[in-house]
Parts: C-alpha cells; sequence; structure tokens
C-alpha cells in the first residue's frame, strides 16, 4: 500500500511559515519573562518599590470587591460608594520580593488616578484622587515585611486643591510640588506653603477639547539649583522656574499629536551624568488627535519620539521612530543608562475600553547610539498590560509588571480581562551567560552627603577590564503611563582598584546637589561591561 503524504495547500503552508517564523524571533530575541503571582488580588494602576524591597500595589476604593480580603473586622464604610458600601476587601497590597507573600492593606478614600511621590525620609506621599479621596494626602511608612505598617490618612492636613491626574515631583530641598489635576490649572506644595495653590498658566493654555494636559511631565532639571523643571503637556514644553512662578523658557512644540493623558504616551529623562549639568528628555508614543473623544479604538497609535537637551541655550527635539506605534506604554530607566519601553497598547487612546491590539514587545533604547540603531525590540510577553498598567525597576535588575484593568469595574470575562498577576522581566544583561561580569557589592556606605568622596567594595567573577560604573536610581511612583519621579544618577566615579582576589575598591564622589539628586533613598548598582549588580539602597543628605 503506498504511503500517504499530507497535502498542505498554499495557504496553510504561508501560515505554518509564519507560525515558525515567529517562534524562532521569539526564541531569539533577547529578555525573559517569568510570572511571580498568579493571583495578588487587586490590579495595580499605582506601583511603587520601597527601600525594604517590598512593593505597594495600589488601585482604588470605589470600583466594588476585589479578590483580597482585609484582615478580619477590619472594613470601610462608605454610605456614598455606589459599589460597596461596606467594603471588606483590600484596594491597596504589600507585596514581598523576599517571599513572593501579599499583605492586605487598607486605604480608606478613593486613589482613582491618584498622584505620589517618596520623601526625604523614605515615606510615601500619596495625594488626591476622586469623590472622598479628591483633596487628601496620605502616607506610608514602608517597614520591614515581617511588620504591619499600613496607609494613614493625615488628619490635620489635607490639599489645598482637589487634584485628580497630578504629577508629584521631590525638590532639592526635600518638599514636593504637586502639579495639575483635571481642571486645577495650578501648583501647590507638601508640606504646604503660605501661598497655597499657586495658578500656572501654560497648563490652561495647552488644555483641549480632550483634555490632554493630565498627567503632565515633570522632571526636576540639574542645571541650576534645583528650581527649574522641565513641564510637558499636550505637545509643548516650558521650563517652569516654581520658586517665582515664571516660564523661563518656552520649547518648540514636539509634532506629532498629543501625548498626555489621555493621549497616553510616555516620557523619561536620560541618566545625568558628567559634570551633571545637562538633562535630556525623551517623550514617546501616543494616541492619534481626537482618539479619545471619538472613541476610536482601533485608530492606529503613533510611533515617534522626541528627544532634546532640556538645559541647552537654544533646544530643538529630535525625532526618531520605534518600531512599533504604542500608547500607554511606560518607560523604565535600567541601571545601565538604558531605557526600557513596555506594556501598552498599538491603538485607541487611554480611558475605560478605549485601546486595543496590545503591545506584547519590549523596546530597548539605547540613547548612546546613532539614530535608526537605537531602538532593539525584545523577547514578547504574553500577557496584555494597556490601561491601568504598571512597570517598575526593581533593586535584583528585573522590571516587575503589574495591573491592567480597562473596565470601570473588575471583569475578567472579557477580550482584555482585568489582570491581578504579577511577571517580571529580565533584560539581556541578566542572561546566564553573563553571570560571570556580574559585580556583588559587598561594602557601601548606608548614608552619604551630597559632594562627599567614599569607597564602594566588590566582587567580580571575571577580571575588570573596564571602570565600573556606579549608577544610582530612584524609587518613582509609577502611574498611567509616567513614573513619577524617576531619574538615574552616574556617579563619578575613579578606576577600580584590586583589594584581593576577585575584589575591588572603586572611589566614588556623591553627586554634589539635591538638584542631581533630590534627598532621600536610591537603588545603587554597580555596573561591570554592561550588566549590574544587585542594589544596595542609599540614602543621600545635606
Amino acid at each position: 500500500m503506498a504511503e500517504l503524504v499530507p497535502y498542505y495547500t498554499p495557504g496553510i503552508v504561508l501560515v505554518l511559515q509564519t507560525i515558525l517564523f515567529f517562534s524562532i524571533a521569539r526564541a531569539d530575541l533577547p529578555g525573559t519573562w517569568e510570572l511571580i503571582v498568579q493571583d495578588a488580588g487587586i490590579a495595580s494602576m499605582h506601583t511603587a518599590v520601597t527601600r525594604f524591597n517590598t512593593v505597594i500595589l495600589l488601585d482604588r476604593t470605589n470600583i466594588g470587591p476585589s479578590r483580597k480580603a482585609l484582615d478580619r473586622h477590619r472594613c470601610r464604610r462608605d454610605p456614598k460608594d455606589a459599589a460597596l458600601k461596606h467594603d471588606c476587601y483590600a484596594h491597596s497590597v504589600l507585596f514581598d520580593l523576599g517571599t513572593n507573600q501579599i499583605r492586605p492593606l487598607m486605604i480608606q478614600t478613593d486613589t482613582w488616578c491618584s498622584s505620589g511621590q517618596f520623601l526625604s525620609d523614605g515615606s510615601l506621599l500619596q495625594t488626591g484622587g476622586d469623590k472622598d479621596g479628591f483633596k487628601k494626602i496620605r502616607k506610608f511608612e514602608p517597614c520591614d515585611p515581617n511588620e504591619t505598617c499600613d496607609w494613614v490618612e493625615l488628619q490635620d492636613t489635607e490639599l489645598i486643591t482637589g487634584r485628580w491626574y497630578a504629577t508629584n515631583q521631590i525638590l532639592p530641598d526635600g518638599s514636593v510640588i504637586i502639579v495639575g489635576g483635571r481642571g486645577t490649572n495650578t501648583v501647590e506644595y507638601y508640606p504646604p506653603r503660605q501661598n497655597g495653590a499657586v495658578p500656572f498658566q501654560f497648563l490652561a493654555d495647552v488644555e483641549d477639547k480632550q483634555m490632554d494636559n493630565l498627567y503632565p511631565y515633570i522632571h526636576l532639571l540639574p542645571d541650576d539649583d534645583g528650581g527649574n523643571l522641565f513641564v510637558f503637556a499636550n505637545s509643548r514644553a516650558v521650563k517652569y522656574d516654581h520658586r517665582i512662578n515664571t516660564v523661563v523658557k518656552e520649547y518648540p512644540p514636539l509634532e506629532g499629536g498629543p501625548r498626555n493623558y489621555p493621549s497616553g504616551g510616555s516620557s523619561a529623562m536620560l541618566a545625568i551624568q558628567g559634570d551633571f549639568t545637562t538633562a535630556e528628555i525623551l517623550i514617546c508614543g501616543g494616541a492619534q488627535s481626537g482618539a479619545f473623544t471619538a472613541r476610536a479604538i482601533d485608530a492606529p497609535a503613533h510611533g515617534t519620539c522626541g528627544r532634546i537637551v532640556a538645559t541647552a541655550v537654544d533646544p530643538v527635539w529630535v525625532t526618531e521612530e520605534m518600531p512599533f506605534g504604542r500608547i500607554m506604554g511606560d518607560m523604565v530607566n535600567l541601571p545601565t543608562g538604558e531605557i526600557l519601553i513596555i506594556n501598552g497598547a498599538q491603538a485607541g487612546s487611554q480611558g475605560f475600553e478605549m485601546g486595543s491590539d496590545p503591545c506584547l514587545y519590549p523596546l530597548l533604547y539605547r540613547p548612546d547610539q546613532p539614530i535608526g540603531l537605537r531602538f532593539m525590540t525584545l523577547n514578547p510577553g504574553t500577557v496584555p498590560r494597556m490601561y491601568h498598567s504598571t512597570a517598575n525597576l526593581l533593586p535584583d535588575g528585573r522590571i516587575l509588571l503589574a495591573g491592567s484593568n480597562p473596565h470601570y469595574f473588575y471583569k475578567f470575562n472579557a477580550e482584555f480581562p482585568t489582570e491581578l498577576r504579577i511577571e517580571a522581566f529580565s533584560p539581556e544583561y541578566l542572561s546566564p551567560d553573563r553571570a560571570n561580569l556580574r559585580p556583588e557589592i559587598r561594602e557601601i556606605p548606608q548614608i552619604v552627603r551630597y559632594g562627599e568622596v567614599f569607597d564602594v567594595f566588590v566582587t567580580v567573577p571575571l577580571p575588570v577590564v573596564e571602570i565600573i560604573q556606579m549608577n544610582w536610581g530612584s524609587a518613582p511612583f509609577a502611574t498611567h503611563s509616567f513614573s513619577q519621579g524617576q531619574r538615574l544618577v552616574k556617579l563619578t566615579v575613579a578606576p577600580s582598584v584590586p583589594d584581593g582576589v576577585g575584589r575591588y575598591r572603586i572611589q566614588c564622589t556623591a553627586p554634589p546637589n539635591g538638584a542631581v539628586s533630590p534627598p532621600g533613598y536610591y537603588m545603587a548598582f554597580a555596573v561591570n561591561q554592561g550588566v549590574p549588580s544587585i542594589a544596595r539602597w542609599i540614602r543621600i543628605v545635606s
């Protein structure tokens, strides 16, 4: 009997070839993914990493039941909450990176689309929200994972103006400026100042029919004694001296349409280094103009990026193109000085059920490469993370991915369901073939002062052939495609000196002032040939 040979039509052959191509492509692209927690109990709209190597996950309160119960006899009572007036569910949790355990936290007022920033003492300041949270100020003082720290709502002070979709930025003196919000074109400070809320006309000038001035991108510039902020909203930017409430420079508009909420681009400042007087800002992605008001969920996102030297005398935008159009992406400063762009969608806008075509491929932006070679496509994930998702750098160099809830309530039976899983993405620098290059910090001060010279001792399996960098990154408050307070500083270092077998001493100089590194806690990484150590937390003070 003749052997039967299967027959495939040309169409089937093409499909099989395509599947084979993408399978091979996935296997060959850098980076690896891992599932850390199957069910965190909440979908994290806001995420922050603490100096105790725990992670604060925060949703909103008026969302009905979550999947994580509060401890017994701890319930929130709100007769005005239309979803759940007697609420015994957690809407914030603490994730322990050492054990992968989740502990419920109790939040009393609505934190929907709020803002946050770590203070110089390491506590997390959390401000605003919706409804009963509109003018609230909250604090979370991190603790050892074995202790039971929780949210505290301040009773003796509140925001002068209610704020929803605002941005926070710590200043060189340790105070925090709180900028904008829906219908709130002012700035104010924590601790509160006598002049109250100060009008900021720029925010009103850039507002359009769909707003596009919410969650403005704020970057503290290192070009003077810390008075100047780079503020970007819609498609325009200014240098704003908050001390005298004056716009001291208007930058050229960035072409390509609106970039801020609800148009869903993202922004990061490149690593501050050298003489610490230069700051470059990167802004990528965004929705088509009007996509939000038109509810055009299939409108392709654009893939343009703008890069500008914000401290230059005559700054201009240099534009480049990402491999993918992207909205709702998150930009993470890696310890190496590169930027990871991850999460998001390729069509639609921000807003409930307003995005489509998830963008599963992360991108690595290499700022020192020529234009056209700066973007590297990385190994794709499998979990869509779109509206209300976050990305945060961890002390071990991985990136924590949490959240994604494009629905008003939790909805698990949907094309893009509410996402409770927590994942981690490992860049190529964590691959096993680079383990022999990875340094380990053996000794480092816990506290340094501005301009102080100090030693760091590291061990490295292979002999050191290049200068080992000491780079430290802040722990930002990540929400809505922008990490508030994010910055990476490359310290001035001397060549490493052998100090025993495989051990080296690195002489470092702390940043000169709070305009370069605002006071507080940082993740200090030793970086050898592009491979970072596990970070040690270090505090800088005056």
